[in-house]
């Protein structure tokens, strides 16, 4: 039996890197948040979704939905960090250059394909709108609403970043674990925030609120635009940018 295949997996197999980077992804939100949510406007935004769930925690389909999302999430998560992170982390010393450019041709190239995928399959028609349909109970939702979706959207949202990743690693080569780890954090934190409820829109926090808002518009009726997650970049540049009076053939649709 040849092994030769089998051999060179296992020579690039970064397992204990994948394990640093899978506690890191996890750890510095959890300790950030510690910190940042008992000062001034990141307190404000933490006690009002808290407040949020609060309520809805007296809803069994809620508390049900989350549990069960939390649960596949683990399981998918896990997936990703034992079959796929270990081909394409490597710690090899890069220049600073290169790790913005990587960080952001992988949050540029995966939101374009969450736009379309938003776009074309959850909306518009698309065969998949029943299950993009869960999320959307949520009119006006809350931090904890980024998770109240269906178990599939879980896994596409997931393999979405894994798969631009794995895909971009064919070109640009292995990513360093710094960029993993900062992209990983940044698509998972920038997907709650945009769920947040937040008031304070002073000086610096304007471009949050924002964002916030225009997700929160997106939330508001099925046939809002909105459908990128990263920027709204490809929402200007395909022209679905909605400020609250539609856009395209719904524009000042009701």
């Amino acid at each position: 039996m040849d092994t030769t295949f089998f051999s060179t997996l296992a020579a690039d197999y970064e397992g204990w890197l994948s394990l640093i980077m899978a506690v890191c992804v996890m750890g510095i939100p959890f300790l950030s948040s510690k910190v940042l949510t008992h000062f001034g406007v990141f307190k404000e935004i933490s006690d009002l979704n808290h407040s949020v769930v609060e309520q809805k925690s007296t809803k069994p389909h809620w508390v049900k939905n989350q549990a069960w999302n939390r649960k596949w999430g683990l399981v998918f998560t896990a997936v990703i960090y034992v079959c796929i992170i270990p081909f394409v982390i490597t710690d090899a010393p890069q220049v600073w250059w290169k790790y913005l450019v990587d960080i952001v041709v992988i949050l540029m190239v995966y939101d374009f394909f969450y736009y379309l995928t938003h776009r074309f399959l959850f909306h518009d028609g698309g065969p998949l709108v029943w299950v993009h349909a869960v999320h959307h109970q949520q009119k006006d939702p809350c931090r904890m609403d980024s998770s109240y979706i269906h178990p599939l959207e879980v896994a596409m949202g997931l393999g979405l970043y894994v798969g631009t990743v794995f895909g971009l690693s064919f070109i640009m080569g292995d990513f360093h674990i710094v960029t993993l780890i900062l992209t990983w954090i940044a698509f998972s934190e920038i997907n709650l925030h945009n769920h947040d409820r937040q008031n304070s829109d002073r000086f610096p926090f304007k471009y949050l609120k924002h964002a916030s808002d225009m997700h929160h518009i997106h939330h508001s009726r099925f046939t809002s635009g909105n459908f990128a997650t990263i920027s709204l970049f490809y929402d200007w540049l395909f022209g679905t940018l909605d400020t609250g009076d539609g856009w395209g053939k719904n524009k000042n649709a009701s």
